[in-house]
């Protein structure tokens, strides 16, 4: 049996920062952060001011509106993206991992556990801003291709019918490809992002030296009288306002792969000019255009308006497919990372993970989630097939993970940097102030597709929690049950073994190496004294092996093993995991006897493992419909064999059935 508990709080400290950019200079990982962290951002000119001025929640693109929204498209990227993420969330790091889950393994236990069976508000408040990215990871493949491709319509509406079939088409590629892991393409991600936003500013820079008027919007005061003048269009447009921002808590979860520092050169260097640039480009041609049909004409697709003639909107089409690629690639890759963190921390099952880099550890494949993120995809291509229609399912999904992350971030301030509860309630109650807004324009769109990604999270929390509690309950269940070890090895010296009701069985040992698999418990694991009750022999070498993961990214080599010596035969050996690590057992084991001392032929050992059978009856502790629910997700699990890379010739599984 395997277990996700957190290691102890030694190894959890000893664990050190994961290093960024020891072998590479800080521009060759800003380069790599162009197009891995900024890849979702970076689309959002796409579609962005659009949907503010020609979607189904549109203002009037006159010319005082316009103005007003690229105000509030400037200090919402300036103050959101630059201030509260890049200033302040991405300091909230675990050994340089970001991201809810990290923020999750930051809070102090007490925080995290509430007794066996219980979330705690806060825990199950970060678990469903965590399944809200799954949400993000399905909309945001789908909403950028089609923004991409829809830019065929601005050349010629010959291909008007092929728009659908065409994103399909290119999201079906992208998620075939999947297998294949994403080292090579990689190294072009970043040049082709830098092309992406050096082609962003070049086309505003045009647009802006044309009509340099338009640069007065940087003034706060043009979205401050916006609200003065028409404080019920205003409140409605901030749902559109807000996909100018969609990529920040994606630059969040996906820090680790750079670090802070290349991060934020990327974005103060490249990024941060190329959107605005973009963003009052868009907002020149707008303005430009002679109000009536020619305007509405612009609205309809500004960014593609930006085309200096008809001859470029095809080469610009290509560029801004590729973007769009390489931001849904990110969110792919961000929700491989996301499962396996979870499952790592004991909130999802186990999983089939394959490395897809032999140089990288963080490129990994889960077929899974691969398979369920594409018929995610395509479905909502196929069902709204518009990306205006996209576009309020998109805006939920963000902003409701951007609020839990600042609630989150308040609790990390407080418990793990002691700061004064003032100075975390204002800075956090400033972000919540923008967070809720935005929210709260999202929340009205609800019915017009604003709930695919709040259903799809729901689902997807209810699963989280069932797991964790199933988890839970399992512990305790054997916890109950144990026996004292003292008793047992007295037992052996004996060649007998005394069972719950007092009676006893003799033992016989038999020649060769035997490793229990087993939750770290003080007593008689479940599973020994089962396989010896029913089969009334023992190896005359028996390791008790713990697989347990502790609340940090990596645990360092000199720290991973906890081996100790018993009597009769018998050893315990904890292997320490970070949660974003991946353990096989028969390599670990090999490690541990080269660096323990352990007298072990690793080749002639045999593997017993748990199985439970779940009865799912409703006078456990659990209820009977969710112990289902967890009895379904323990069947579809991959099993421990596979999981740690256990050879299956090896291994025997022994079988007990439990009620919760």
């Amino acid at each position: 049996m395997s277990t996700q508990a957190p290691a102890n709080e030694s190894v959890a400290d000893a664990a050190p920062g994961h290093a960024h950019g020891s072998h590479a200079g800080l521009a060759s990982l800003s380069l790599g952060a162009l197009g891995v962290v900024y890849g979702d951002i970076g689309t959002s000119p796409l579609y962005a001011l659009k949907e503010c001025v020609h979607g189904p929640h549109a203002v009037a693109p006159t010319d005082a509106n316009i103005q007003s929204l690229l105000s509030l498209m400037f200090w919402s990227v300036t103050l959101v993206v630059g201030g509260k993420y890049l200033g302040y969330i991405t300091r909230a790091d675990n050994e340089g991992e970001g991201g809810i889950l990290a923020l999750l393994a930051l809070l102090p236990k007490n925080k995290r556990e509430r007794g066996p069976g219980r979330l705690g508000f806060l825990v199950g408040l970060m678990l469903f801003g965590a399944a809200l990215l799954y949400g993000d990871g399905v909309i945001t493949p789908a909403m950028s291709v089609l923004s991409a491709v829809e830019g065929l319509r601005v050349a010629t509406h010959v291909f008007d019918p092929l728009i659908v079939p065409i994103t399909v088409g290119i999201l079906l590629a992208l998620f075939v490809a999947q297998k294949h892991g994403t080292a090579f393409i990689g190294r072009i991600f970043g040049p082709i992002m830098l092309l992406w936003f050096s082609t962003l500013a070049l086309l505003g820079l045009i647009a802006i030296a044309r009509h340099p008027g338009v640069l007065a919007s940087l003034n706060p005061w043009y979205a401050v009288a916006f609200f003065g003048r028409e404080p019920a269009h205003a409140f409605l447009v901030l749902g559109s306002v807000v996909l100018c921002i969609t990529g920040a808590e994606a630059l969040y979860a996906d820090m680790g792969h750079f670090g802070r520092q290349p991060i934020q050169m990327a974005w103060y260097v490249v990024v941060y000019p190329g959107l605005v640039l973009n963003y009052f480009g868009q907002g020149a041609e707008l303005i430009a255009a002679e109000p009536g049909p020619e305007r509405l004409k612009v609205a309809a697709n500004p960014f593609f308006a930006l085309a200096p003639g008809h001859v470029w909107v095809l080469p610009l089409v290509g560029l801004a497919t590729l973007a769009t690629v390489i931001a849904s690639q990110a969110l792919i890759s961000g929700a491989f990372s996301l499962t396996r963190q979870a499952a790592q921390l004991g909130y999802w099952p186990r999983v089939t993970i394959k490395h897809t880099s032999s140089e990288t550890e963080g490129q990994i494949y889960i077929a899974s989630v691969n398979w369920l993120l594409a018929i995610g995809c395509i479905a909502l291509v196929l069902v709204f097939r518009e990306s205006s229609r996209l576009a309020a399912a998109y805006g939920i999904a963000v902003t409701g993970t951007m609020g839990i992350t600042s609630i989150a971030f308040f609790n990390v301030a407080r418990e793990r940097w002691r700061w004064s509860t003032a100075r975390a309630a204002l800075l956090v109650g400033t972000f919540l102030l923008v967070d809720l807004a935005f929210l709260a324009s999202n929340a009205i769109k609800f019915f017009d597709g604003g709930f695919v990604p709040v259903v799809l999270a729901a689902g997807i929390y209810m699963m989280m929690r069932t797991w964790k509690r199933g988890r839970d309950f399992l512990r305790v269940h054997f916890v109950r049950n144990l026996r004292p070890l003292d008793e047992f090895i007295a037992g052996l010296a004996r060649r007998r073994v005394t069972l719950r009701d007092g009676s006893e069985l003799p033992v016989a040992r038999v020649p060769g190496a035997a490793v229990f698999l087993t939750s770290p418990t003080d007593g008689v694991p479940p599973l020994l004294l089962h396989h010896v009750r029913h089969v009334r022999a023992l190896h005359e070498k028996v390791i008790l092996v713990t697989v347990s993961t502790a609340r940090v990214p990596r645990v360092v080599e000199s720290r991973r093993f906890e081996y100790g010596e018993l009597a009769e035969g018998l050893a315990r050996l904890t292997i320490n995991s970070g949660y974003m690590q991946s353990v096989s057992i028969p390599h670990a084991l090999e490690v541990a006897v080269r660096e323990c001392g352990i007298e072990l032929d690793v080749s002639d050992v045999t593997y017993f493992l748990g199985r439970e059978t779940l009865l799912a009856r409703s006078s456990g502790e659990m209820g009977g419909r969710e112990e289902e629910l967890f009895a379904f997700m323990s069947r579809n699990a991959v099993n421990a064999t596979r999981y740690f890379d256990i050879p299956p010739e090896r291994v025997v599984e022994v079988g007990m059935q439990i009620d919760l």
